[in-house]
């Protein structure tokens, strides 16, 4: 028995549990009592109506399940900032289904709400995705207006994302079914299709209590803005439904009539699950941040049949490059080693310790070569992170670290093929470049619960911050104890490291999604059939970079 796996594997189930634990009562939305409201009014909820649509025992994915946690409390919360994002499909086609969930200040657009939309017609985009907008929203939350209007990642930007879609010819369906007001009226008539369901959606540009207000005419929102006034006098919708399921059965007939689609031609197999077992990931993953562990045993259980063949195996030792197959799917790997690995000594270099986790020349040179290759031959690439940052100190930086450094940014920057980032633990610093963070549009970015985003890690910024803070108030002429030092670190690591947690990070929307680390392999899965929509069309450049 093997008593430290057992610990790392009940910890780690810990984590997991608790992730299962806290998106339950996300799911719930605005809560049971508004659930109940929708269900009296005759309408579905948002999770509801995708489940409905999506191909029955098919897989899928949500992007963005904890956007807004913990966010605008002094407004009562945005639970997945109040509009549901899944990528799945419908009658066999991988689509991205957007849907307002009404049980949240009646569909609100919060700031994040925003956020999340864009990045659901981002990844439509992306992809070559067809998208379907559930609409059921009362339109932008008034007291956060400034937060959510103007600016060039605002609401606008939606309906510019509309129009360039549709000039792609990517397909755009929309179903009215509920509120439809304001400029967020253009998102349905400036998709391909429309369906408006009868006495519960509604759609203008000002609903009844502001054109009384603006020209005194008395209408009710039926006459002024309802499925019979758009489909029989404006001609603003196409199709009429009774119910939500009709509407969404219209959605699924109009899907099933799409022609196929150019594939970029990533290389596939038939899939074959990895030989060890993948529960093992629990035990190898350690507790503790400082414990090192071997990442090739992770690799084993995420790849099929536990195969890969690694580039430069004896060379940059600190980052792990393989090609193997997840799900059949032919992939480009690289990983941060996390375990302390020895250099090969040579007549006119020594040889060194070099720390696991961190970035050294000889990896980063590696690495930028095998990104190169990946693009040269059309494989899609995953990145592995559990990165420190890259080494520091006078031996490398007279040994050009930040050359090499910007090597890798570049190759990853400048990077054709679909990307797609798995943070395990640690994302520091400049490591989140290099690794392909958020900033570097990897197609799918998701954390597993251990993960920590920060520009350091929580006791190095905790003591930097520390001695900003006692010169500050040694500066007022205040006596900074060893016990008030104490307190001061405590309460400085404490707010750090909660701005460190997945969850935060998730909340924002710097990554797609907190997940198992079994369901890894879903996502890159999922990830590469949608980049599959996408052929190709930029030449791989790197540019000038530093030799």
């Amino acid at each position: 028995m093997n008593i430290n796996f057992n610990k790392n594997e009940d910890y780690n189930k810990l984590l997991v549990s608790e992730l299962t634990k806290r998106f339950a009562k996300i799911k719930l939305g605005g809560g049971k009592k508004r659930i109940e409201n929708q269900h009296a009014k005759g309408k579905m909820t948002a999770r509801e109506r995708i489940d409905y649509l999506l191909d029955s025992k098919s897989t899928h994915i949500e992007i963005g399940g904890f956007a807004g946690s913990d966010m605008y409390q002094e407004h009562g919360g945005c639970p997945s900032g109040g509009v549901i994002v899944k990528i799945g499909f419908v009658k066999g086609r991988q689509c991205v289904i957007v849907a307002n969930d009404a049980t949240v200040k009646a569909g609100a657009w919060f700031p994040i709400t925003g956020k999340k939309n864009l990045r659901a017609q981002e990844i439509a985009i992306e992809n070559n995705l067809p998208i379907i907008y559930l609409v059921d929203s009362a339109g932008v939350y008034l007291p956060m207006q400034d937060q959510i209007f103007p600016d060039k990642e605002h609401f606008g930007r939606i309906f510019r994302n509309n129009a360039i879609m549709s000039s792609m010819g990517i397909t755009q369906i929309a179903c009215i079914m509920g509120s439809c007001v304001a400029g967020g009226a253009y998102l349905p008539v400036m998709s391909d299709e429309s369906i408006i369901i009868n006495k519960t959606g509604s759609i203008f540009l000002a609903g009844s209590y502001l054109v009384k207000a603006a020209v005194g005419e008395s209408i009710d929102n039926e006459t002024l803005g309802g499925a019979t006034t758009h489909c029989e006098i404006s001609g603003v919708t196409d199709y009429k439904a009774e119910n939500d399921k009709e509407g969404l059965d219209t959605i699924k007939s109009i899907l099933s009539k799409i022609g196929d689609y150019e594939k970029a031609g990533f290389n596939k197999i038939t899939a074959a699950a990895p030989k060890r077992n993948q529960n093992d990931i629990y035990g190898l993953l350690p507790k503790s941040r400082s414990e090192q562990y071997d990442m090739h045993e992770i690799l084993k259980c995420l790849v099929d049949n536990s195969e890969y063949d690694e580039y430069k195996a004896g060379y940059g030792k600190t980052i792990i490059t393989a090609y193997a197959r997840i799900e059949g799917w032919a992939v480009g790997i690289v990983a941060n080693q996390r375990k302390l690995v020895k250099t090969t000594k040579s007549k006119s270099k020594s040889s060194e310790m070099q720390f696991g986790g961190v970035i050294y020349n000889d990896s980063a040179d590696k690495a930028t070569r095998f990104i190169a290759n990946c693009n040269q031959k059309k494989i899609p690439l995953v990145f592995l992170q559990y990165v420190t940052g890259f080494m520091v100190g006078s031996k490398s930086e007279h040994s050009g670290i930040i050359k090499d450094g910007a090597k890798m940014v570049n190759a990853v920057s400048n990077s054709v093929v679909p990307k797609f980032t798995i943070i395990i633990g640690n994302s520091y610093g400049a490591g989140n470049y290099a690794m392909c963070g958020k900033a570097y549009d990897p197609r799918f970015i998701a954390a597993w619960p251990s993960a920590k985003l920060a520009v350091m890690s929580g006791d190095s910024a905790a003591k930097v911050l520390l001695q900003i803070e006692k010169a500050s108030l040694e500066k007022k002429g205040e006596q900074i104890t060893i016990e008030k030092e104490t307190e001061l670190f405590h309460k400085i690591k404490d707010k750090y490291d909660e701005q460190t947690s997945p969850y935060y990070a998730a909340a924002r929307l710097w990554t797609d999604a907190i997940i198992d680390p079994l369901e890894t392999r879903t996502w890159i899965n999922l990830g590469i059939e949608a980049a599959n929509h996408a052929p190709i069309k930029k030449d791989f450049n790197l540019g000038v970079i530093q030799v």
